[in-house]
């Protein structure tokens, strides 16, 4: 393996420009970022990449992901999941803690988090979830250990589904850590799914998803939860938004309570329901095309902040059914940055507020250290993209365990070709070059005292 790589040429996006330039990679971190064509290293490579035509950007941060690790491994894995990862451009991911068990004490986080550092290929964090009776281990948890604590405000199953003004209070006053929010109000979905299956059966036609887990119930439980968060000074970053109502909430120069955006809700809208049924279905729903247009017009307005996938696979046969009984969630991490480039393609956003919402964002809410830019001295966490190169999507190019995709089909306008991970070369024109290549667990500036 060489140890100083050149990767001339390229069109570099990083920090709100773009530029032909070089990026001198020595051993595991950034050496030197050159401006201009053929730019010459101030010491030689071992090795040189000419990326004329290609864009280098920082690795793609996605700091929404359920990996299935530990427990549910029949789905998905670190191993899996990690290397489709990179070969989507990812380089570090946040896993979220509703696994078997659940990952809502210290124990239980280190006990992942050391599954982790034998077989993820790419660079992760975890958080630890919050329950209606652990406060205090959300409290004392280490500030260095997890990117956050992961919040259902009744919308989880279990001992994870937290409801009642005493025990979300308790949660909000005591965090020093950002609390990431998965917000649908329960009553109101209950309603709605008594009314459907009283007129349309026991599981009513997918087609009626984002009606039972509707507007209402999304934008009740995020005004609740922004209210608490200006209430008691916490951190928050409201995961997955899916209505343009919800963005009224936000406040793009308040950067204590923040907004995330997932692909599948910038991606499909309520009328794929009829092309895709099942597949698409997830929590909270996609909704109509206007919440979508909403979506992708907070992308360039500040009101959205970072962008994940939810990556959460399921195997097909988990699918069937319908709004009732189908499982929610989809695997999207390998075509997360690939999709996104089409919406570039489409004018929805610049690549350089594509690279702000994928990479440095993600690394700012979170206070990922030296990772998620293109600076020297931090981690060589890259992803060279070629455009203009048309492929399109088919099973054999799917690397989750669950081996489908609701994108099969698409035929996408950006290429992948290399992703390094700390320096090293993971990914290359279409093949994992190292299944043996681990990733490193993430470090975090430091975190604010907790409120008294």
């Amino acid at each position: 393996m060489s140890c100083r790589i050149q990767i001339k040429n390229a069109t570099i996006v990083n920090e709100g420009r773009s530029f032909v330039g070089s990026v001198l990679i020595d051993h595991d971190r950034i050496d030197e970022i050159l401006t201009g064509p053929d730019a010459v290293p101030e010491l030689p490579a071992d090795e040189v990449v000419d990326a004329t035509g290609c864009y280098l950007l920082p690795g793609v941060i996605d700091e929404h992901v359920h990996f299935r690790d530990p427990g549910l491994t029949h789905k998905a894995d670190f191993s899996t999941e990690s290397l489709a990862a990179a070969a989507g451009g990812v380089t570090t991911i946040l896993d979220m803690p509703n696994t078997l068990p659940p990952s809502v004490t210290r124990e239980a986080v280190v006990e992942k988090l050391s599954i982790a550092a034998e077989s993820c290929h790419v660079n992760f964090g975890c958080f630890i979830g919050a329950t209606r009776t652990n406060i205090d281990q959300l409290r004392n948890i280490m500030p260095n250990l997890v990117a956050g604590i992961k919040l259902f405000m009744g919308s989880s199953t279990g001992e994870m589904e937290v409801e009642g003004d005493d025990a979300l209070t308790a949660i909000f006053e005591q965090s020093r850590l950002p609390i990431v929010v998965h917000c649908e109000d329960n009553a109101t979905i209950a309603a709605n799914m008594k009314a459907h299956k009283a007129q349309y059966g026991d599981d009513p036609d997918i087609a009626h998803h984002p009606a039972i887990r509707s507007e209402e119930a999304c934008y009740r439980s995020t005004a609740k939860a922004i209210e608490l968060a200006r209430l008691t000074g916490a951190r928050l970053h409201v995961a997955h938004i899916t209505t343009a109502r919800e963005l009224e909430l936000f406040d793009p120069a308040d950067s204590r309570i923040t907004a995330e955006a997932c692909l599948p809700h910038l991606i499909f809208s309520d009328t794929d329901y009829r092309r895709l049924g099942s597949r698409i279905k997830c929590n909270p729903a996609i909704k109509t095309e206007a919440d979508r247009a909403g979506l992708r017009a907070a992308l360039t307005d500040g009101r959205i902040r970072c962008i994940g996938t939810d990556h959460a696979p399921h195997l097909l046969r988990e699918k069937t059914g319908g709004a009732a009984r189908a499982t929610s969630g989809m695997p999207f991490v390998q075509f997360s940055l690939v999709s996104m480039l089409d919406l570039v393609d489409e004018g929805v956003l610049p690549i350089e507020r594509l690279v702000e919402l994928m990479c440095h964002n993600p690394a700012r809410v979170f206070g990922i250290e030296n990772r998620g830019f293109l600076r020297e001295g931090y981690m060589a966490d890259l992803v060279l993209l070629r455009p203009h190169s048309p492929w399109t999507l088919t099973p054999n190019r799917i690397l989750s365990k669950c081996n489908w995709s609701p994108m099969e089909g698409h035929t996408f306008h950006w290429r992948i070709e290399r992703t390094y991970v700390n320096g090293y070369l993971l990914y290359n024109n279409g093949q994992i070059t190292n299944d043996g290549h681990h990733g490193r667990m993430i470090t975090y500036m430091p975190r604010r005292a907790p409120r008294r």
